[in-house]
């Protein structure tokens, strides 16, 4: 974000009633009659396709059929046995590409059942109450250490708590909450809702957080074996890949994931620099968010430039749509070859270059094309940070950590999930499961 800063990149671009009405919840909660109309649409199938869809194997059919009778407490807590985090599921998760892709409904007349907005309805009716939907167990003694306060820890503490363990996370950031709290496009989730889940989440008790903890500088995986009985790694993926060209450290070459970052933790939108032409390379989720919250911040031309074609793209059809709907331009078949700067040295367009697929193997043509650009978004994905595991006896699969199907690693004090460890499907629900089952896993050793 400072080289943007240092750019000189205007902010303030819209009135401010604009940011207000740009930045509102995309898809706002259903009202009762809406829920209970859109609940009758469900033909609670036996073995639903829907609940196999689910990562975290809710029962689907049973939370729609406890909307459906006037029940949306009971419905909430279907869904929190097996999703403490559903509420934030609801809002995030590509539900298109997941349980509604399969809904026999979608199956018979392209239209499914809204099960992620159903799911919405009734965590929010739950947290809007207050309360705790499970009792925590008599104190065992046992004491877990969590590095990182993200979805895959936070979903690990609540279910070790539930078993009367005792929790600390240790989180690198001032809030907890990770890619919920710092990572999301802003109108996904709306009014502080990362932190509202996360006092919900805490609302067990037995769970300590300890903040501006990181691991490798403050505290060290040695020390917490020492000192812990187990210990979760849930550090998702800190480093951000390069472009690899000449200039990347230039005034308007940015990361997407920190300008997200900043713009989710943004007192007032008006005061965030926006460029007026923009380019974002990638085709994943965080391409997609950075180039629609640009545009709404009143960027006037966004092009997200893919170096493949529309269905090789990370983000489903449903977010390249949305984007498209709010005038984000999508090109393919383009890969990035040069920063072209200023002669300040900040940046002013980028050349890309034409590619071809033959065979499965993409190459460039040799055809070049430059698009203006005073900020170019790096969202080509992430990587983790080795330098915290040094020494360790964490055997690595690829650059991710190497659990088995219990997310254990190669430490027998040590578990991790989300999107640190290999074959991390990059989705909030994967990593929501990934906890639940390491903590699984860990009260069970530690009945041993």
């Amino acid at each position: 974000m400072s080289n943007a800063l240092k750019s000189g990149i205007s902010s303030g671009l819209l009135d401010p009633d604009q940011y207000s009405e740009n930045f509102s919840d995309l898809h706002p909660r259903l009202t009762r009659h809406e829920a209970l109309v859109e609940a009758d649409r469900c033909y609670f199938c036996y073995d639903a396709p829907c609940m196999n869809a689910c990562p975290t194997s809710i029962d689907i059919p049973l939370f729609i059929r406890q909307i459906s009778v006037g029940n949306p407490a009971g419905s909430a807590k279907t869904i929190f046995t097996e999703n403490i985090l559903g509420g934030m599921c609801a809002r995030v998760c590509p539900t298109e590409t997941l349980c509604e892709e399969v809904c026999v409904r979608e199956e018979a007349e392209g239209k499914p059942v809204k099960i992620g907005q159903l799911q919405r309805f009734a965590t929010d009716h739950y947290m809007d109450r207050g309360g705790q939907p499970f009792d925590r167990a008599n104190a065992t003694g046992k004491k877990i250490a969590i590095v990182g306060g993200g979805p895959a820890g936070l979903s690990c503490a609540h279910r070790l708590a539930r078993y009367g363990h005792d929790v600390t996370i240790f989180d690198a950031r001032e809030k907890a909450g990770g890619l919920n709290e710092y990572g999301i496009a802003s109108y996904k989730s709306v009014d502080d809702f990362a932190q509202k889940e996360l006092a919900f989440i805490l609302g067990i008790g037995g769970i300590t957080i300890e903040n501006n903890k990181a691991l490798g500088s403050d505290i060290s995986l040695d020390e917490l074996k020492a000192g812990y009985d187990a210990v979760f790694l849930g550090i998702g993926l800190d480093d951000v890949n390069s472009l690899g060209l000449d200039g990347e450290d230039a005034p308007g070459c940015i990361d997407a994931v920190d300008y997200i970052a900043d713009l989710r933790q943004a007192e007032d939108l008006a005061n965030l620099p926006v460029g007026r032409k923009i380019v974002v390379i990638g085709g994943g989720m965080t391409a997609i968010d950075v180039a629609v919250q640009t545009k709404l911040l009143g960027a006037e031309e966004v092009t997200i430039a893919y170096r493949r074609g529309a269905d090789a793209m990370g983000a489903s059809k449903y977010e390249q749509e949305l984007a498209q709907t709010h005038g984000v331009s999508i090109r393919h078949w383009l890969q990035p070859h040069a920063l072209v700067l200023s002669e300040s040295g900040a940046v002013e367009a980028i050349e890309l270059e034409v590619t071809s697929q033959s065979a499965g193997r993409l190459s460039g043509t040799g055809e070049m094309i430059t698009l203006p650009a005073d900020m170019v978004f790096k969202a080509i994905g992430q990587k983790l940070k080795y330098d915290p595991l040094a020494g360790a006896d964490i055997q690595l699969d690829g650059n991710r950590i190497k659990v088995d199907e219990d997310r254990k690693t190669s430490d027998e004090h040590v578990w991790a999930g989300g999107d640190c460890i290999a074959g991390g499907e990059d989705l909030t629900v994967a990593a929501v499961e990934d906890g639940k089952v390491a903590a699984e896993s860990i009260h069970r050793a530690l009945q041993d």
